[in-house]
């Protein structure tokens, strides 16, 4: 018997925010003009990529009060400009974050289930919630949701936008001319009492393609686990490390039994970047270079008073780490997610490696926050992300270039390898996103009227 060969899914992200974009590189295009959207778009498409995806954030993040320069870029809102895209694009997936703290169901699903009829089976929701007050201030309503409970929100947030969804059922479009009846009486009609909402009424929008766009989920802590393995069709990653990266596979996938699902059923596609060279010295050169213009001296600073809980301005990003213990209950840094929880303890660990290898400021943050994925040759990258693939370190990876728009050098040698080794697509073999992962569709599609006509 022969085994198929486990195929790779490969997503791009536009590089709009954290230090993973170097915006100000002369060759860096704009983060908010539509053509580096189209253009991103379009190359990922051009490389048979599963989806192209957008990040959000409801507020820009402020360090010491001023906003933080690595978002003054800006941030687009994601639907609408996934829904410009669905114009310039044909198969390629459209995959926007929309937050279900500071947002309502019927809005949501109405504008997902839009963007599924105009890319014709296209669209995917990353569902993500927001843990802090300062997020809340935009909406007038700060600190409204305890952080234990906004899985909480969330999971009945999913599932109420389900019940919309299925509120209109396959053939629930008549369009039955000669009777004059358009819709069957009872489509759209829906009733939802639960703890976060009571709502009933008529749901507007017609089923998509695809019955329910496709979901993700970016949960590392256990009840994002947990949520993933119940709800999502995919899940991102930060591990890249390929042991870390097993562990969580499996831990993940294990997961899945409970609520009857099969290992296919939830990829995970973490996230990753590249470096490319002609040889692998030169690669090593180029990936040392993008990671000093992504980790400068402001930045590293502005890592370590992040942890710290300190103004650091006096101290030399070149120079030994602080030599004062950490306020663990002081934000310098409001509106991010990544140095909020446990920073005694990153603390002492970040102290640990820069004592023992003797790291400056700027040494020690790149040293851990700074490694590019994967580094190397077309030849030594295709074979890196095969074997990371292959071995269940994941099922595919998210792509982010440090410039904006970025991937052509990937599409143009990399993909081509992946292709001859048989491990990614040479064309798309369907219409749809839910096609491109190999996921079922969560329900049956409804009539078009030209079908029912």
């Amino acid at each position: 018997m022969v085994v198929p060969v486990k195929q790779i899914h490969l997503a791009a992200q536009l590089p709009g925010i954290h230090n993973t974009t170097v915006w100000s590189d002369p060759r860096s295009e704009s983060q908010i003009d539509v053509e580096s959207f189209i253009k991103l778009a379009r190359t990922a498409e051009r490389g048979k990529f599963d989806f192209f995806f957008l990040a959000e954030g409801l507020r820009l993040r402020e360090h010491k009060g001023r906003v933080h320069d690595l978002d003054v870029v800006g941030r687009p809102e994601g639907l609408t400009v996934l829904s410009a895209l669905a114009g310039v694009t044909t198969r390629l997936g459209l995959a926007a974050t929309v937050n279900a703290t500071f947002n309502e169901p019927y809005e949501v699903a109405r504008r997902l289930a839009t963007l599924d009829h105009l890319s014709e089976g296209r669209a995917a929701w990353n569902v993500v919630t927001s843990f802090d007050a300062f997020t809340g201030e935009n909406f007038r309503r700060g600190g409204f949701l305890a952080e234990a409970d906004r899985y909480t929100r969330a999971a009945e947030f999913l599932a109420t936008a389900r019940e919309l969804w299925d509120s209109w059922g396959a053939g629930d479009v008549l369009a039955d001319r000669a009777a004059g009846e358009f819709i069957r009486p009872a489509a759209g009609e829906f009733t939802h009492q639960g703890q976060h909402f009571d709502i009933s009424g008529r749901f507007s929008t017609p089923r998509g393609p695809q019955g329910h766009p496709v979901v993700i989920q970016a949960g590392e802590s256990e009840e994002g686990r947990e949520f993933a393995a119940a709800e999502a069709d995919v899940i991102f990653s930060k591990y890249d490390d390929l042991d870390q990266a097993r562990a969580f596979y499996r831990d993940v996938k294990r997961r899945l039994a409970a609520y009857g699902r099969a290992p296919g059923d939830l990829l995970i596609i973490p996230s990753a970047t590249y470096v490319l060279g002609d040889t692998e010295e030169e690669a090593a050169e180029h990936a040392a270079a993008i990671t000093r213009a992504q980790v400068g001296p402001r930045t590293a600073l502005t890592f370590v008073e992040a942890v710290w809980g300190h103004d650091l301005s006096g101290y030399d990003p070149d120079g030994p780490l602080p030599d004062i213990e950490p306020a663990p209950d002081n934000l310098v840094l409001k509106g991010h997610s990544t140095f909020r929880k446990d920073r005694a303890a990153t603390a002492r660990r970040w102290r640990g490696i820069a004592d023992e290898r003797k790291l400056s400021i700027r040494e020690l943050v790149i040293e851990v926050t700074g490694r590019q994925t994967f580094v190397g040759t077309p030849r030594t990258v295709a074979d890196a992300i095969d074997t990371f693939v292959r071995t269940d370190g994941a099922d595919g990876f998210v792509l982010v270039p440090h410039l904006t728009p970025g991937l052509d050098d990937f599409v143009d040698s990399v993909v081509p390898l992946l292709q001859e080794k048989g491990v990614f697509r040479a064309d798309y073999t369907g219409t749809t996103l839910r096609d491109h992962l190999g996921l079922a569709p969560r329900t049956g599609a409804p009539r078009t009227e030209k079908e029912a006509s």
